[in-house]
């Protein structure tokens, strides 16, 4: 089922999130119906707070950027083919390598993209769908898919990381998001 994805604006996007137990109740369906929502809004990556769940829940699908890429610019990125995975109670065990900008959008904040500057690694600790515990370092695209969804869950948003002057010019739209004032090709809720 695909679920209306939380807009900017809505308290939970700002709130640190709740671990999980493997008895959480939905859980293989609220996954299966995140991949099935991120794939119709054509997004990369969904986190639980995006539909509006307050638990440590994202997933990430960083081989459709690869897919979608051109041979010449495949060399750059040393992550590919990517990655594709289900991430529970992640938490970061360390961030490293150079900080690097990249232009990142999101689906609670529809039609802004702006560049974010990450770290080029991320080490986490995190369980799977099945709650196998793994400790993985992901480079490139697919570290900085992950670090995005990781923000949500901690109750950041990209926006938090440009510099505050692009911020304050960024402030109409995102309030026309926050009022609903946006077309979009995906169900979203907006805030009240």
């Amino acid at each position: 089922m695909i679920l209306p994805i939380v807009a900017y604006g809505a308290p939970i996007l700002r709130k640190v999130c709740d671990e999980i137990k493997a008895d959480y109740s939905g859980l293989q369906k609220l996954i299966a119906d995140m991949w099935e929502t991120m794939y119709a809004s054509n997004g990369v990556g969904i986190a639980a707070p995006q539909v509006n769940k307050k638990i440590r829940l994202f997933l990430i699908d960083s081989e459709q950027i690869f897919r979608n890429m051109d041979e010449d610019d495949e060399d750059d990125y040393p992550d590919e083919p990517g990655f594709k995975g289900v991430f529970i109670n992640a938490h970061i065990a360390e961030l490293y390598g150079e900080e690097w900008s990249y232009t990142e959008g999101c689906l609670s904040i529809p039609k802004i993209r702006e560049d974010v500057s990450r770290k080029e690694s991320v080490m986490l600790n995190y369980v799977d769908e099945n709650f196998v515990p793994h400790t993985k370092t992901f480079n490139g695209i697919t570290a900085r898919v992950i670090l995005h969804e990781y923000d949500h869950i901690v109750g950041k948003l990209f926006i938090d990381h440009i510099k505050p002057l692009k911020r304050t010019l960024l402030k109409r739209k995102l309030s026309d998001i926050s009022k609903g004032k946006v077309e979009v090709d995906y169900r979203m809720v907006f805030p009240k």
